[in-house]
C-alpha cells in the first residue's frame, strides 16, 4: 500500500492504493500508515479525477480494492451503477439490492464508502431530495452534484 496527496479543485485528496486497486480516497491530507509516494495507480486515479473535475470524464475505469462487509460491498456495487448526472434515494438503493426496508443500513454503508467520487455515494440523496450524509460535508456533495449538472434545489 502507498498513498499520495493531490491538489484537486475541491481541495486536497489523499489517494491510497493497494496492489489490487484504489483502496481509499480522503478529502484532505491525512496521516496514513503507508509510504507517501505516488504510484502508477494513484497517478492514474488522480488523472481520471482531474478529468472528472474538468468536466471531461463521466465514468472511472481505475481498479478499486473495496474492503467491507458483504452488505457494504453490495451497496457500493449498486452505487457504481448510478449514472453520471443522476441521483437515487437511499430507499431506491435498498430496493435495488433486494432489501427494501434497509434504507437506513444503506445510508450507513454509504457513509463508510472508502472510495468516494469513484464509487459515487454523492449521487444518493434523501427522500424529498435532501442532501444528507456525505462524509466530506454537504458543501462538497452539492459541488459534485452541480459539477454533474444536477440542480440540488430541483430535487424532490
Amino acid at each position: 500500500m502507498n498513498h499520495f496527496v493531490y491538489a484537486m479543485p475541491p481541495g486536497r485528496l489523499t489517494i491510497v492504493a493497494s496492489d489490487r486497486g484504489i483502496a481509499r480516497i480522503v478529502f484532505g491530507d491525512i496521516p496514513v500508515d503507508t509510504p507517501r509516494r505516488p504510484s502508477a495507480l494513484t497517478n492514474t486515479a488522480a488523472t481520471q479525477l482531474q478529468e472528472y473535475f474538468a468536466g471531461k470524464r463521466t465514468a472511472f475505469d481505475v481498479p478499486v480494492d473495496l474492503q467491507g462487509t458483504p452488505f457494504q460491498l453490495e451497496v457500493w456495487n449498486a452505487l457504481r451503477s448510478i449514472p453520471y448526472g443522476q441521483t437515487l434515494t437511499y430507499a431506491d438503493i435498498a430496493k435495488a439490492i433486494g432489501k427494501p426496508r434497509a434504507f437506513r443500513a444503506v445510508g450507513m454503508a454509504n457513509n463508510k464508502n472508502p472510495v468516494p467520487i469513484i464509487v459515487p455515494c454523492h449521487r444518493v440523496i434523501g427522500t424529498g431530495g435532501k442532501l444528507m450524509g456525505y462524509a466530506a460535508g454537504p458543501k462538497i456533495k452539492r459541488y459534485l452534484l452541480e459539477l454533474e449538472g444536477v440542480d440540488p434545489s430541483s430535487l424532490h
